[in-house]
């Protein structure tokens, strides 16, 4: 048929399709509901560039593309251009150049890519601005645009330490590689649509669902009457008894808007949709709170005044404050009236979202043994099945939780965000029930980082030492406590840790609100309070006269130290694994010494300046992190690994197989990995706190060795015995075909290929005995600690507030370098969303609890012309606690991009920033 609004006939990736279009349909509905699950959603309002496809060879965002245009028309999405066995030329390019981390966006990105010209690089700004980046920087996908290759092809055994390419690259770039929901859906699939709450606090009184039950399609209307009594947090961690147990899969006590009300769960999300409009609600509208100030104070509003600290571990739910921390070693009081300088401030920051451009989304089924199943976007698999039969009452074992490749995390999916609603309307229905966020969602209901007041005084001796520091803090956790206590403990640790002073006080409280929720977000606190410290730090060396990079090498903690927050004498895990800070500081210095990337804007409103700061930050979370892992040789000689840990852009899946391929004497292609399956892998805490690489890394590297002394064994003996083997001769030698066993002499030596005295002792003689597979585990302890310094120099346009980043620089003491590339990208990454944090992302609410930004192209990620490209510097550490000395490196680069930045627009215009974002009108109205 024609565009009727019926159907229409179109060719997809040379494939005729004759679909079914709804009036109002666009491109990208029709596609997946068709099976292509190559165009991929990201914001369903042409903003993010994700679901990017060729019509007719023109590249358009197939969100907003009439679906009643299509008649007659030519479809190419990314798994059109090219196969993992025959990519495009693009496609090719960005597997070279690693030009993506997490995927999403990757698809769409290639799709607008193919369509460039040589002559189309010098123009990359404007031809990728509706393709928005949040992993990478852009950096790395300008070199595949561009043709450049940053990745290799490493010799046996020799891995480690190259710029490998992902194992899943062919697959990414092509739109192959699964995320969440990109499988066919299971019969009878059921949707769920949610109903919010209109009110900032407000009880249900009486809820009328017999009008929604009544229509078409819907199966249930799902309230607080249908929902376990069990409290409990949607906040991750090790120990549940992190986070507080204050929420409920359905209250009846609503605490911000947009609180789930009700869900209905019905044949189409459309039919959901109808029927949630006719849920009729009567509330009891509450007093209302939105201050953090406020909220503490005598006489406010309570949001969980009827909880217990004993039972839901809220520290003082009489003022709402879900966690404190008062402590002081030393005296301040004192020590800030004998110093020869003071420096005060406060300085504020704002709520940022993650940004990730897969949404939160869940699909649960029911077995055929009846356990039920959730296919989830996670960081934390195993602890989403643990608290999900903790929250239903099921044993862990009738629960599975897995994922497929998540589309960005950045701690927003440390959360349970829909898995629960999906696990109850599963056990309600039996169908398979899928849930899944909108943009909107993402903006209004999903946790953010926590916005925080942050008070520092300074005070020092006339040539620089630090005698006090007292940092008060003031973090606004929202309705529900999740990660509310971890936040505030860690915003406050190495942030204060990292600088030597007699006298030191911490006065931090994270306090509830009738706000969104916070959340765990990439720096998890710390970038919040460094932006103040480092800021006080920068104005104290500017009244003292003394160079930044000086004053901070004079108080920098340094190997032997003791690692001090509040409480000399406290008991820690955290230890000097290697030491770079000082290499970080003197890299960044003499970069920052060098010619410009850029020359600086003329005209007599410009003036430029340079900022530098540096941060510290432990290389795994505390109170135990766990992975157990397992390698095991297949009979064609590769070898299979089993690890828990979820793939999100963290990069490492590419590092595990580096690990094993090093330790095995093969290549990371012969390693395949079993990952993120509660039913395929053993346990493991998950992927946040940057533990991908030292925890299951470490346990990867233990089990891989324990398979190499395995197989060896078996090798020994099936040559003739060890002592007729070893004696005289070379150790064996683990090679792709198998063990290599080298004799002093060849006498005896039956059945030896190759040299004399040399035999291979092949993978099927090895196999012939049974099996063979190793296990390894870490436990997340001891720690080290890790550092990043950044500097900037910027152009500021007193007139207009316009800042132009002249030179971004940052060093790393990472440790070895396991993935030269990768570990770039990944800080490029952290700082590219830490300048977005600086200087355009804010979330706003209108003082009432009603966020008003709520759509991408209202809230400014960073695009291509955003982010200037950052000259990345490794210090030459090796640190004994990680795997070949390697440290951790995904959330540390984040940490000191926005200080640097303030501290370089306070040397322009004579006048500190003490307000996140540093937005164009805040700038021009601090310059006036």
């Amino acid at each position: 048929m024609t565009n009727n609004g019926r159907r229409v006939v179109f060719e997809v990736d040379g494939d005729t399709l004759d679909a079914p279009v709804a009036p109002g349909q666009v491109l990208r509905t029709v596609l997946r509901d068709a099976g292509v699950h190559s165009v991929k959603k990201g914001c369903d309002a042409g903003d993010c560039g994700a679901c990017s496809v060729l019509v007719d060879g023109d590249p358009v965002h197939s969100c907003v593309y009439p679906a009643h245009r299509l008649d007659g028309r030519a479809v190419t999405t990314a798994a059109g251009l090219g196969t993992p066995d025959a990519p495009h030329p693009i496609q090719q390019a960005f597997v070279d150049a690693a030009g993506f981390q997490c995927g999403f966006c990757t698809a769409g990105m290639v799709v607008t890519a193919s369509t460039f010209t040589e002559a189309d690089r010098d123009d990359l700004p404007r031809l990728l601005k509706g393709n928005i980046c949040r992993c990478t920087g852009y950096r790395s996908i300008r070199d595949a645009i561009c043709g450049v290759g940053n990745t290799v092809a490493p010799a046996v055994g020799e891995a480690a330490g190259r710029s490998v390419k992902a194992p899943a690259g062919l697959r990414v770039v092509t739109g192959r590689e699964e995320f969440t929901l990109d499988s066919p859906a299971p019969t009878a699939l059921l949707h769920i649509a949610v109903l919010g709450s209109p009110h900032p606090h407000a009880r249900i009184v009486a809820i009328d669902t017999a009008a929604a039950l009544a229509l078409p399609g819907v199966h249930a209307v799902l309230t607080h009457h249908d929902s376990p009594a069990t409290l409990f947090s949607t906040g991750r961690h090790e120990d549940r008894e992190d986070d507080p147990d204050d929420g409920l899969v359905l209250d009846p006590v609503l605490r911000f808007r947009g609180q789930r009300v009700a869900a209905v769960v019905a044949e189409s999300r459309r039919q959901a949709e109808l029927a949630r409009d006719a849920i009729v609600v009567e509330y009891e509208q509450l007093p209302a709170v939105f201050d953090p100030e406020e909220a503490r104070l005598p006489g406010a509003p309570l949001l969980h005044g009827e909880k217990t600290s004993e039972v839901s571990r809220i520290a003082f739910p009489e003022r709402n404050t879900v966690a404190a921390m008062h402590g002081e070693t030393g005296d301040v009081e004192a020590a800030l009236a004998a110093a020869d300088t003071t420096v005060e401030g406060t300085w504020t920051t704002q709520r940022v979202s993650h940004g990730s451009l897969e949404t939160h989304a869940t699909r649960g089924w029911l077995d055929d043994d009846g356990r039920l199943v959730l296919r989830t976007s996670s960081q934390v698999p195993f602890l989403v099945r643990d608290e999900i039969a903790h929250v239903f009452g099921l044993p862990e074992d009738r629960v599975r939780v897995f994922t497929k490749r998540v589309g960005g995390g950045f701690g927003g999916k440390q959360e349970l965000l829909t898995e629960d609603l999906v696990t109850l309307a599963v056990l309600a229905t039996g169908h398979p029930v899928q849930y899944e966020f909108t943009r909107d969602d993402e903006f209004t209901i999903a946790p953010t980082r926590h916005p925080m007041r942050v008070r520092v005084r300074l005070g020092a001796t006339a040539d620089g030492t630090l005698t006090a520091l007292h940092v008060d803090q003031l973090m606004d956790t929202g309705a529900y406590g999740n990660h509310g206590v971890g936040v505030m403990y860690h915003s406050v640790h190495e942030s204060v840790a990292v600088y030597r002073c007699a006298s030191k006080r911490v006065d931090a409280e994270s306090v509830y609100t009738n706000n969104l929720p916070s959340g765990a977000f990439r720096g998890y606190g710390l970038g919040q309070v460094i932006f103040a410290i480092e800021s006080a730090m920068d104005e104290l060396a500017i009244r003292l006269g003394i160079d930044p990079f000086e004053l901070r090498r004079k108080n920098v903690v340094v190997p032997g130290d003791a690692m001090v927050v509040t409480d000399p004498d406290e008991e820690t895990d955290l230890i000097w694994g290697s030491y770079g800070l000082d290499q970080c500081l003197d890299l960044v210095e003499e970069a920052l010494a060098g010619p410009d990337a850029q020359p600086a804007p003329e005209g007599p409103t410009w003036s430029t300046g340079t900022g530098m700061a540096l941060a510290m930050i432990a290389t795994m979370p505390p109170r135990g992190h766990f992975a157990d892992t397992t390698v095991e040789l297949r009979p064609d000689g590769g070898y299979d690994i089993g690890v828990g840990t979820a793939e999100f852009g963290n990069g490492t899946t590419t590092v595990h197989t580096q690990l094993v391929a090093t330790a095995l004497g093969t290549t990371p292609d012969r390693v395949s990995v079993r990952q993120s399956d509660t039913d395929v892998a053993r346990y493991d805490s998950g992927a946040f706190g940057s533990a991908g690489v030292v925890v299951a890394g470490k346990a990867l590297w233990a089990a891989a060795h324990k398979l190499r002394a395995a197989m060896i064994d078996r090798a020994l003996t099936l040559a003739g015995g060890a002592a007729d083997v070893v004696d005289g001769g070379t150790a064996p030698e683990v090679v792709p075909g198998g063990v290599v066993v080298t004799r002093a002499s060849s006498a005896g030596s039956a059945g030896s290929a190759g040299s004399a005295g040399t035999r291979l002792v092949t993978v099927d003689e090895l196999l012939a005995d049974g099996p063979l597979v190793a296990d390894g585990s870490h436990d997340g302890t001891p720690r080290s600690v890790a550092f990043n310094v950044h500097a900037f120099k910027v152009a500021v346009d007193r007139s207009t507030g316009e800042v132009r980043m002249l030179r971004s620089i940052q060093a790393a003491d990472a440790g070895t370098v396991l993935n030269p590339e990768q570990l770039r990208g990944q800080i490029e990454g952290g700082t590219a969303q830490a300048i977005g944090t600086a200087l355009y992302e804010e979330m706003m609410l209108d003082g009432e609890g009603r966020v008003l930004t709520t759509a991408l192209r209202n809230y400014r990620l960073p695009k291509f012309s955003d982010v200037p490209e950052t000259e990345v510097h490794f210090a030459t550490t090796h640190d004994e606690l990680g795997p070949l000395g390697a440290k951790s490196m995904s959330e540390a680069p984040y940490n000191p991009v926005a200080p640097a930045l303030a501290n370089a627009i306070r040397d322009a215009l004579g006048v500190r920033p003490h307000e996140l974002p540093m937005s164009r009108d805040r700038l021009w109205r601090l310059a006036r």
